[in-house]
C-alpha cells in the first residue's frame, strides 16, 4: 500500500428494538444479495442492508466494512460471484466498529491476508472485539482484529488509480469515519461519499451525563463536515441510508448513474442534522427539567 500522509426516525425505532438484545440482527438486514457494479472499478458485496464495498484495481482491491460475522462469508462469496479472487484484497477499511460493520473484518484479515486499517479509537474498539464500547459496555461483542495501522484524519489510502480520503466523523462511534473517493460513473467523474453514521441510538445521552464527554459537539462537527463534503454518489455503511432497495432496482432497470443522487445526500443531511438538534434540544429540556424538579 501506498498511502499518502496529506438516521433518522424510522431507523431509530427499529434499531432501538435490536439492541434490546445488541448481538442479533436486524431482521433481513443480513440477507444474502448478489454483488453488483456501481461504478467503473466500483462494486457492490455486501448484503441487504448491511453494506461493504470493493475498490478494483490492477494493483489489487481495497475493501470498506465486513458487516456481522455471517456477512463475512457473503462477502467473500460475492467477490468470486463477481470474477475476482478475495486474496487479491490488499486494504481493509472501515467505517466503524459496531458488531454489524466490524463483525466479520477478523474474517475478512485471515481470508484475504490484506491490511486492516482504521482510526485510532475505534481501531482500538476492534482490538477489544467491541469491548468497553461507551454505549454497549461488554454486551456486544465480535471476534476481535487488531488493525495493521491507524489512520489520521484526512490522510489519503491510495492503491493502483483509487485514492479514498478519511474524514473523522465522531458520535455515532468514537472514530467513525466517512470516506470520499472520485469514480467514474456512466462516462463522468463523480465525487462519491461513504457515510460513516450519523444515527442516535435511543440509549444515547447527549445532554447532562453524556454518553462520552463531547459526544454532542463531535456530532455538530461531524454535520459540519458531511454538509461540506462533495458527495454525488452517496452511499453509506447502511443500505437504508442511501435508498439501496430502489436505485438497485432502478440500475437493474437500465439506469446506469442510479446511484448519482447529490440532491438526495443534501437532503438527508439537511434532515439529519434537523434531526439531531432536536433530539439535542429535548434531553437538554429533560436534563433542565430533572434539575427543576430536584431543586
Amino acid at each position: 500500500m501506498r498511502a499518502a500522509i496529506l438516521g433518522i426516525t424510522g431507523t431509530v425505532a427499529l434499531w432501538a428494538a435490536a439492541f434490546s438484545s445488541p448481538a442479533s440482527a436486524l431482521p433481513h438486514d443480513n440477507d444474502p444479495v448478489a454483488p453488483f457494479k456501481i461504478g467503473d472499478g466500483l462494486y457492490y458485496v455486501g448484503a441487504s442492508d448491511i453494506a461493504s464495498y470493493l475498490f478494483v484495481s490492477k494493483a489489487g482491491m481495497i475493501l470498506v466494512d465486513g458487516g456481522y460475522d455471517t456477512t463475512a462469508p457473503q462477502i467473500l462469496a460475492n467477490i468470486r460471484k463477481l470474477g475476482f479472487d478475495p486474496r487479491q484484497v490488499r486494504i481493509l477499511l472501515s467505517t466503524h466498529a459496531h458488531f454489524d460493520h466490524a463483525g466479520g473484518l477478523a474474517e475478512l484479515k485471515r481470508e484475504t491476508g490484506a491490511r486492516l486499517y482504521a482510526s485510532p479509537l475505534d481501531g482500538a474498539l476492534m482490538a477489544r472485539g467491541g469491548k468497553g464500547d461507551f454505549a454497549f459496555g461488554d454486551t456486544s461483542p465480535f471476534p476481535p482484529v487488531t488493525p495493521d495501522g491507524d489512520l489520521r484524519d484526512g490522510q489519503w489510502v491510495t492503491l493502483g488509480d483509487w485514492t479514498l480520503s478519511a474524514h473523522f466523523t465522531p458520535g455515532h462511534t468514537r472514530g467513525c469515519t466517512t470516506w470520499t473517493f472520485p469514480v467514474r460513473v456512466a462516462g463522468r467523474i463523480r465525487q462519491g461519499l461513504i457515510l460513516c453514521s450519523n444515527s442516535i441510538l435511543p440509549m444515547y445521552r447527549l445532554a447532562g451525563n453524556e454518553s462520552y464527554p463531547g459526544i454532542a459537539a463531535d456530532y455538530e462537527r461531524s454535520y459540519a463536515s458531511w454538509r461540506a463534503l462533495p458527495c454525488e454518489v452517496f452511499l453509506g455503511s447502511h443500505g437504508k441510508f442511501f435508498g439501496l432497495t430502489a436505485k438497485r432496482a432502478a440500475l437493474e432497470a437500465g439506469k446506469a448513474d442510479a446511484f448519482v443522487d447529490p440532491s438526495g445526500c443534501k437532503d438527508y443531511f439537511d434532515k439529519g442534522y434537523a434531526a439531531f438538534r432536536a433530539e439535542l434540544a429535548r434531553q437538554q429540556a429533560s436534563v433542565k427539567g430533572s434539575a427543576g424538579a430536584g431543586s
